[in-house]
């Protein structure tokens, strides 16, 4: 991978501001070549990878109906757990403010408008049957006491909660209790769902958090709910960094990122982008693209301007390309620019289905700021180029409006 330089386009700020903030073979591809650079077709396309029997699946060639799809509105109840050895401290309301309006301001504006969360926060305090301790809370945790956990969770609720409303569930334990540990915040699927108000619950989100709570924890949980992966990397020795893959970059790598938007790809996955918005580069040689920054909104009338390239390099790869910019969720980002990625369809949660690839190799930016300054200068500007999977990525110009027109050549 081959990068010319300069630097990239740094955003400006004040100090005051820095502080507040995967077709069948490639055989198939090849005789689907177009005389230009095609856009993808409906759901799948010459460069929507398959999606994999591997968990949360980056494949976009087809919807996981396991998960709710967020378009349109989703409604989520939120009730709040309190224990027999703990008086809680602050109200169910004050715990409510710490996630909503804002997570679902934050899938406001990363849909484009396109998907609503409704929160149904209650207003009262559940009280569990067992000390908080006795459920011995933790980030791994034990299943039998995870079951247990659950289980009274819902016994606790359902005389006042009509499960069959809801979309999605959200329980909070009281954040001062004894045996609340704040790292087990998480999505539990549940290998064998709960039967309740004649429903099934097929995974639930469980709150430990302190409050105030970690900057975008509810929405980084949501996005599993939404089938989106873990990004981070997680030492598997304990020791090293988790945000090697995608620093900053998609709220699912780190909820504490400068850049939190969710990916070009995770937003074509969820249906919030669409065939006129992705652009499939197919053959052989190179093709010109004018890509809007992914946080720009939507206007009427713009809706067909690209905010995604994609160049298939295997039967579950891709390298994809999108311009990321200061706004939107992105608005505290410390870089802007052409941002390139790689993306593998039969990779797990965790495991690394998304890298992102550093325009500038060796070098940092953000110190103090960012969650991985490494990557935080991965972005390319004008004059800038790299080279990776048989893909090399220019990009030769920025428009007055924002757009950024780059180039894209396959061997």
């Amino acid at each position: 991978m081959g990068v010319d330089r300069p630097r990239p386009r740094r955003v400006e700020r004040s100090r005051l501001q820095r502080a507040g903030a995967v077709l069948t073979s490639l055989c198939a591809i090849a005789t689907s070549l177009a005389a230009a650079p095609a856009h993808a077709t409906g759901p799948g396309g010459p460069c929507a990878l398959p999606r994999s029997q591997a968990h949360h699946s980056e494949g976009v060639d087809s919807w996981n109906t396991d998960y709710p799809r967020p378009v349109g509105r989703l409604d989520a109840v939120m009730v709040f757990l309190s224990f027999p050895d703990s008086k809680p401290s602050v109200s169910p309301e004050r715990l409510a403010a710490d996630h909503f309006p804002g997570t679902s301001r934050f899938f406001e504006r990363a849909s484009y408008g396109r998907f609503t969360l409704r929160a149904h926060p209650l207003k009262r305090w559940f009280q569990m049957p067992r000390p908080s301790g006795d459920y011995h809370i933790q980030r791994d945790w034990d299943g039998e006491q995870r079951s247990a956990y659950l289980r009274d969770a819902i016994a606790a609720v359902d005389k006042d909660v009509n499960f069959r409303r809801y979309n999605l569930v959200y329980l909070v334990a009281d954040p001062d209790a004894p045996g609340v540990d704040s790292d087990a915040t998480k999505v539990v699927n549940l290998e064998e769902p709960i039967a309740v108000d004649g429903t099934e619950l097929h995974r639930v989100v469980t709150v430990f958090e302190h409050h105030p709570p970690d900057r975008n924890v509810l929405a980084h949980e949501t996005g599993h709910v939404l089938d989106l992966p873990d990004l981070y990397h997680r030492p598997t020795d304990g020791k090293g960094d988790w945000d090697t893959h995608v620093g900053d970059w998609d709220l699912m790598g780190s909820q504490f990122g400068l850049a939190s938007d969710p990916f070009g790809w995770h937003k074509w996955k969820l249906g919030w982008l669409g065939p006129r918005q992705v652009e499939c580069v197919s053959r052989s040689g190179g093709s010109a693209h004018v890509i809007q920054p992914l946080e720009a909104p939507m206007r009427p009338g713009t809706d067909g301007r690209t905010r995604m390239v994609v160049a298939r390099t295997g039967v579950t790869s891709a390298i994809v390309v999108e311009a990321r910019g200061a706004s939107g969720n992105d608005a505290a980002t410390c870089t802007e620019g052409v941002l390139v990625y790689r993306v593998r369809s039969d990779t797990a949660s965790g495991g690394g289905p998304v890298q992102v690839l550093d325009g500038h190799p060796g070098t940092h930016a953000c110190w103090g700021e960012s969650v991985y300054p490494p990557l935080a200068d991965a972005p390319l500007v004008t004059g800038e180029s790299l080279s990776a999977d048989g893909v090399r990525v220019d990009v030769v110009g920025h428009t007055v409006t924002g757009a950024w027109k780059v180039r894209v050549t396959r061997r």
